[in-house]
């Protein structure tokens, strides 16, 4: 395991990898000793573009583990572009399984490469959701990528994704 921590405007995150592929984002209280390889490098590179509005999309190798219906919302949450998001029951149809709602978004809170897989693009259809690094840094995401919702508002059509 390859290890590398970031500071960020959420505060200080812990990349870990395998050999090739970043596998998970930890929100860290405090460093620990360090292992960085190339991807972990790579990918502390890109979310120091992301939060200095440079770069809208990632290119590290991911590897999240999970069973396959998370691996599948996972990689629904991959193609939510920057600047936009979806509802918890588009991404739940989006993954084959409309009536899934509450799967789908216990799924998007177990995704283990938060910001590299936008689980902060996935909202509430009244308003802003849950997000396991809490509601404060779900905010900031958005607004980093210029999406703002009221509190206690449904999300405005200028925002919202429509899966393909």
């Amino acid at each position: 395991m390859f290890t590398q921590y970031v500071e960020t405007p959420l505060g200080l995150l812990l990349l870990c990898a395998d050999g090739t592929a970043l596998t998970e984002v930890i929100l860290a209280e405090q460093r620990g000793p360090e292992t960085p390889n190339d991807v972990t490098a790579l990918a502390a590179a890109q979310l120091s573009e992301y939060f200095s509005k440079k770069r809208e999309s990632f290119s590290v190798p991911l590897a999240p583990q999970g069973t396959p219906f998370r691996e599948s919302v996972w990689a629904a949450l991959a193609l939510i572009p920057y600047g936009r998001v979806v509802t918890y029951g588009q991404l739940a149809a989006a993954c084959g399984h409309p009536r899934a709602v509450r799967a789908a978004a216990s799924a998007v809170g177990k995704n283990p490469l938060a910001v590299f897989l936008p689980c902060h693009r996935v909202v509430a259809a009244r308003g802003l959701g849950g997000f396991a690094w809490g509601l404060a840094a779900k905010r900031t995401l958005l607004h980093l990528e210029g999406v703002e919702i009221p509190k206690n508002s449904p999300v405005s059509q200028n925002f919202l994704f429509t899966f393909p």
